[in-house]
């Protein structure tokens, strides 16, 4: 019998993370979704075995670097490969002058961000082009804005990591993607927008729905 399309989620417990997982399910995929929401993980995995799709769980901190080893150890033991891996793990740090940003927030949103990322690259390339896969990453261009620092650098540090790997892997794989969605009524936009009127943004499963009919 031959082996599933496997899909790696990380940061799949909510908002496009969740919805993108659904979505891949519903494509076929089994989802090995990963974040540190346990809650959160298991009313994704009730959503998609109602829908007829199936999840493996990984409640992990992608921040722990021993913990991605094991993660990727057992994808390469159990299914060989990896089919697409879409990295929508995020820290938001609070809102701040430059200034007055905070060392703990400034140092996490480097580490989950900027290191994790890089991490993450080392170790998933060779099972993405074990089966010819996909990597997605997810653009929010807040660099520069005021207020944005530590968010903005270093997601700004993230998604020029991706640039260049994209750009490296043009002939060789594995393919790189980079979508810029559209304004989402997430937990980390509510944290930056308080008060704004939420009806106006897309529905994370709209958007989630777009980017994959693009792939």
């Amino acid at each position: 019998m031959d082996a599933p399309r496997l899909a790696l989620v990380t940061g799949a417990s909510r908002g496009l993370g969740a919805a993108l997982a659904e979505g891949l399910a519903a494509r076929g995929y089994h989802v090995l979704a990963v974040a540190r929401t346990v809650g959160g993980l298991e009313e994704l995995d009730d959503r998609i075995r109602a829908a007829g799709g199936s999840a493996t769980l990984a409640p992990m901190d992608v921040a722990e670097a021993a913990a991605m080893q094991q993660l990727t150890d057992a994808i390469s033991g159990r299914w060989g490969g990896l089919d697409l891996w879409a990295h929508c793990a995020i820290h938001a740090a609070p809102l701040s002058p430059a200034q007055h940003i905070d060392g703990k927030d400034w140092s996490k949103s480097l580490l989950v961000n900027a290191e994790v990322t890089r991490g993450l690259i080392a170790l998933l390339e060779p099972l993405l082009l074990a089966r010819g896969g996909t990597a997605m990453f997810f653009d929010d261009p807040r660099s520069g804005e005021k207020f944005f620092g530590a968010y903005g650098a270093s997601k700004a540090a993230q998604i020029g990591l991706a640039k260049s790997w994209q750009a490296e892997t043009v002939k060789t794989g594995p393919r790189v993607i980079i979508a810029r969605p559209a304004p989402m009524p997430t937990a980390v936009r509510a944290r930056f927008f308080p008060g704004e009127d939420r009806t106006a943004l897309t529905p994370c499963k709209s958007e989630a729905e777009r980017i994959l009919a693009e792939l």
